[in-house]
């Protein structure tokens, strides 16, 4: 796993990008900044796994280099088939890498898919889990809801969205508190305050959260009459969505 050195170089203009660079560190960048970030994806393993429908498919939106993908597909039964969409073609080559690493070529499909485009060429025929790792936070919120909406219909009955998500606190006073927690923790993970920094101006505009009672609400108006946070560290969040009969 190579060492997440990217910010310490200015960033490039633009803002942060999912690009060969960003790849080649980024899984060193997601053990070092979001927190508990093994425990999550257990937790995230453990619901996919209650929650898949045998005959069904588990979809992993913004499927990065395929982590979660490849967890989940351990736990499952040989049976299960997986797809993956990002809109990084480096991501996408560097996800198949570990697919194919793990013998798991047969069972997990990945694809080309921008979240951020148009909905209706991103399919989830016969999902019964879909997953969202830190994703949601980069669609643009005027397209969150038509998105949100989409999985849910797409949905089987009983079946689950699981998300994972970095959060705005209800109280505005109290988010330079949890901000400071945040970076508090990077820095033990020995990144530097010109690399927090950096990083922080980088994902300005580009990375754009919510409160948790405003995902909450976008879950619900979307159509999840059973929404459920399952785990928060200060300004990050994991919510359960069940789709209901109707």
């Amino acid at each position: 796993m190579n060492t997440d050195d990217i910010f310490q170089k200015p960033a490039p203009a633009g803002g942060f990008v999912f690009d060969a660079a960003v790849v080649d560190v980024f899984d060193d960048m997601l053990l070092r900044s979001v927190p508990f970030y093994a425990e999550q994806q257990r937790m995230v393993v453990e619901l996919a796994r209650t929650f898949w429908i045998p005959g069904t498919r588990v979809y992993d939106l913004g499927c990065s280099t395929a982590t979660t993908l490849v967890n989940i597909a351990r736990a499952l039964d040989p049976s299960a088939r997986l797809v993956g969409y990002d809109n990084s073609k480096p991501m996408l080559d560097r996800a198949a890498e570990s697919v194919a690493k793990q013998g798991l070529g047969d069972r997990i499909e990945l694809r080309y898919g921008d979240l951020n485009g148009d909905v209706d060429a991103i399919p989830l025929d016969g999902a019964s889990v879909v997953t969202l790792c830190w994703t949601l936070q980069f669609l643009r919120p005027l397209r969150r809801d038509r998105f949100v909406r989409a999985i849910h219909d797409s949905l089987a009955t009983q079946g689950a969205l699981i998300v994972t998500e970095k959060i705005l606190t209800q109280d505005s006073s109290m988010n330079r508190f949890f901000i400071d927690f945040y970076y508090d923790f990077k820095r033990r993970n020995h990144y530097s305050d010109m690399e927090i920094s950096r990083k922080r101006e980088a994902l300005e505009n580009v990375l754009v959260p919510y409160r948790m009672d405003e995902n909450c609400e976008l879950f619900r108006r979307s159509g999840f009459k059973i929404v459920e946070p399952f785990f928060q560290w200060y300004n990050f969040a994991a919510y359960l969505c069940v789709k209901s009969a109707e």
